[in-house]
């Protein structure tokens, strides 16, 4: 996607040759255009699938997971970090860590909003080691239903995420492949 190209070249922040922040676009602030442009994008490519339902976690995720259900005419449903007074007792539950925020948490699905009879796209946000990813897909894994793909926004290709995701044969589409940051500079790849 060019028009994402070019918004992470002129708002995102190089923190160094592994962190780039993207908080004008994807994690604090939403640019709904160019949101809806990304559910379509991956709607689109996911069209023949099947789906069912889309799953993400929160909550950088929700946006372009948002987006692409509803292009989809779909139900989303996200993982929850945070367990509330009113959580699911039987949710699904994994600990996973977080490479950007340093700490690890558990992540949770309510049993109620997944069935072995789903047909499950997940999208995210970036992929870089790819723990939050790996977790979400063992709680679909364990709930019987069928993950059809997952699709990231901006995929770190110098971070072993999304190889060790396409090496257990799940179908990664990524709008955004970043091969480099090195030197403060965003360098795409194909």
């Amino acid at each position: 996607m060019e028009v994402l190209k070019q918004r992470i070249l002129q708002e995102g922040v190089v923190l160094s040759d592994q962190v780039l922040k993207l908080d004008a676009l994807l994690n604090h602030q939403v640019d709904p255009i160019l949101t809806m442009e990304m559910g379509r994008e991956f709607a689109g490519r996911f069209a023949d699938a099947g789906v069912t339902r889309v799953v993400t976690v929160e909550s950088s995720g929700i946006a372009v997971a948002f987006a692409t259900a509803l292009e989809m005419k779909v139900p989303l449903v996200f993982a929850r970090r945070k367990k509330t007074l009113l959580a699911d007792p039987d949710a699904l539950c994994e600990r996973v860590p977080s490479f950007t925020k340093g700490i690890v948490t558990d992540i949770m699905l309510s049993r109620q909003y997944i069935s072995p009879d789903d047909k499950v796209l997940f999208i995210d946000d970036i992929i870089a080691n790819g723990d939050a990813a790996r977790g979400l897909i063992k709680i679909i894994q364990r709930s019987g239903a069928e993950l059809v793909g997952l699709g990231v926004v901006v995929e770190k290709c110098f971070q072993a995420g999304a190889r060790t995701i396409r090496e257990q044969g799940i179908r990664l589409e990524s709008l955004v492949r970043i091969t480099s940051l090195e030197d403060g500079k965003v360098v795409f790849g194909e």
